[in-house]
């Protein structure tokens, strides 16, 4: 079984060329369902039924997960089972097509106003090495809409400041995106006059490193994120992908078109880029209601 999952990963990450989180994802789902097995008396992974398969969703349904979360365990699972399938481990997948969970309601994410954007990049000192590393991140991710992923991954090589954009790689995918001027000016400070302050290896090619001078962490830019909401006072609950939700919904309510917004949020389907049309479509019904004498 062990084996499997080896092999499964190598497959995922050399073959698909899936993201770190993807793969981690799909990892941790599958060993939840073979711990499951284990832990109920069931058949290994290759004798896996129908059965079995259903009896597992509804465990955790009952176990007061949401249906997005049982979804993404079936998504994986049924990916796993795919690979299986193909490289001639099995002949039939178990979970066949009648096999899916309700999500329910889809929650429409959290989104900060301008003036709230304002505030939050507004927090950073700007006078010592890490405030001036953590405004050019704030900017940066604001600017630009990349995932904390893609903003952690990228290198001092990925910066062209005369053109004034940032080349972010996503799996098999690369784009360059533009910055505004306040996000160029607080990256040009921050690699001029901080970075080099900050690693300990003059080898080192990640653009945003930590008091260590290592690479920073996807925990450390979150610690840092909620460290300014709450010296922002802002109480909206504020993610990193709070900053790209933002960043997508005032583009198109200034005028952006769905195509170049596709391209630079890195969807490789249209489809996840219209439910911001739909949100900035939710605001002008509600502000036509509220505001609208006879509404």
């Amino acid at each position: 079984m062990l084996d499997l999952i080896q092999a499964y990963e190598n497959y995922l990450t050399k073959v698909k060329q899936a993201s770190a989180n993807t793969v981690s994802s799909y990892l941790r789902d599958l060993r939840q369902f073979t711990a499951w097995l284990d832990e109920n008396g069931k058949a290994d992974i290759l004798t896996v039924t129908q059965q079995d398969i259903r009896e597992y969703l509804d465990c955790l349904h009952l176990g007061g997960k949401s249906g997005a979360t049982v979804s993404r365990s079936l998504a994986s699972l049924r990916s796993f089972y795919a690979y299986l399938q193909t490289t001639g481990f099995l002949e039939e997948s178990p979970i066949t097509a009648d096999i899916h969970v309700d999500r329910g309601e889809k929650k429409l994410p959290q989104i900060l106003s301008g003036k709230e954007v304002e505030l939050l990049l507004s927090q950073p000192s700007g006078t010592d090495p890490k405030g001036l590393r953590d405004k050019a991140m704030l900017e940066l991710m604001y600017a630009t809409g990349i995932r904390v992923t893609e903003l952690i991954n990228l290198n001092v090589d990925d910066v062209n400041l005369e053109l004034g954009a940032v080349k972010c790689n996503s799996g098999k995918k690369a784009r360059t995106i533009p910055l505004y001027p306040a996000a160029l000016r607080a990256l040009a400070i921050y690699i001029k006059d901080a970075r080099f302050l900050m690693v300990e290896d003059p080898k080192e090619k990640a653009l945003f490193v930590n008091v260590g001078g290592a690479r920073m962490s996807r925990q450390g830019f979150w610690k840092l994120l909620k460290f300014y909401q709450s010296k922002a006072g802002i109480e909206k609950e504020i993610t990193p992908h709070t900053l790209r939700h933002s960043f997508a919904v005032h583009l198109l309510e200034n005028g952006a078109d769905l195509n170049s917004l596709q391209e630079l949020m890195g969807h490789s389907d249209i489809s996840s880029t219209q439910l911001y049309a739909h949100m900035v479509n939710q605001k002008l019904k509600s502000v036509y209601d509220k505001c609208h004498p006879k509404a």
